[in-house]
């Protein structure tokens, strides 16, 4: 048996069911729709925690959410200095490097 790819969360859920109904139901149904923050600043809180967390392939989706969502890249520098001060060095570099494709597209 292989193991599954931590990039491929959708054969993940595929395999897990009672996973994927967490995630529609209460995750996205629920937590996404709190009237309490809007939906760009749930995305830097989400890639703030991620990043903490050095979790690059899901910062990396999120930062390009993120991104659609009218956060501007100079805001993901902040998040990224912000996280190294809080989460440490590895933490930033990991934010970093989740936002390289993002930064560097600008320069194009």
């Amino acid at each position: 048996m292989q193991p599954v790819p931590t990039s491929d969360p959708a054969r993940v859920y595929k395999n897990v069911p009672q996973l994927a109904r967490i995630r529609e139901q209460v995750l996205l149904g629920d937590v996404w729709k709190q009237p309490e923050l809007a939906y760009r600043d749930r995305i830097l809180v989400t890639c703030g925690v991620l990043a903490a967390g050095g979790k690059v392939d899901e910062l990396t989706v999120w930062m390009r959410r993120g991104v659609e969502a009218g956060i501007t890249l100079d805001e993901l520098r902040g998040l990224v200095v912000q996280v190294t001060f809080y989460a440490g060095w590895p933490a930033g570099l990991a934010a970093g490097r989740a936002a390289l494709d993002l930064f560097e597209a600008e320069e194009s």
